[in-house]
């Protein structure tokens, strides 16, 4: 199996446990809180879907699909377009509330556009270095494994959060 369909394979996989996460999620589940410092299901999944555009945007050479498709301004957060919530506080977290249906549809938007970058490579592309601040440096296959990385340990966080509120009730 090549590089691009294991890569490709691992995307779709993070965008079906989004859909899992999501699935029937109104706004008091979405927004759900095991604690008043906890990641809600809504900013873990806007989070991860914003890095994944962020950093595939960046390697495409592009603009994101959050500003270039008018997905900022459909969620009318209230701090920069170009947070992806690294570091944010846990009032900033708070102030994402979405809809499950938004949240879907951005993280669809910026997996179609994922995949349509993923069919332009070829597997030399994947020993190309994209990231020269480190060492050793970040060539473009470690860089896609870390958002798949990322984009995991996001989405399984939001399904344990999502089972903590099933099980409160919510």
């Amino acid at each position: 199996m090549l590089s691009i369909e294991l890569v490709t394979d691992a995307f779709g996989r993070v965008n079906a446990a989004v859909h899992s996460v999501l699935r029937d999620a109104g706004s008091e589940f979405l927004t759900f809180r095991p604690d008043p410092e906890a990641n809600t299901v809504a900013w873990l999944i806007w989070h991860l879907t914003r890095v994944q555009d962020d950093h595939l945007a960046e390697l495409r050479g592009g603009e994101q699909v959050w500003t270039g498709e008018g997905w900022a301004e459909r969620f009318a957060l209230p701090f920069d377009p170009a947070a992806t919530g690294y570091g944010q506080s846990p009032d900033e977290v708070a102030a994402v509330r979405p809809g499950s249906a938004l949240l879907a549809g951005y993280h669809d938007a910026v997996h179609a556009r994922t995949l349509a970058y993923l069919g332009t490579l070829a597997e030399a592309d994947f020993a190309r270095i994209v990231d020269t601040r480190w060492t050793p440096p970040v060539t473009l296959g470690v860089r896609l494994v870390s958002v798949i990385a990322d984009d995991l340990q996001h989405v399984g966080q939001a399904a344990y959060v999502r089972g903590m509120a099933e099980r409160a009730g919510r």
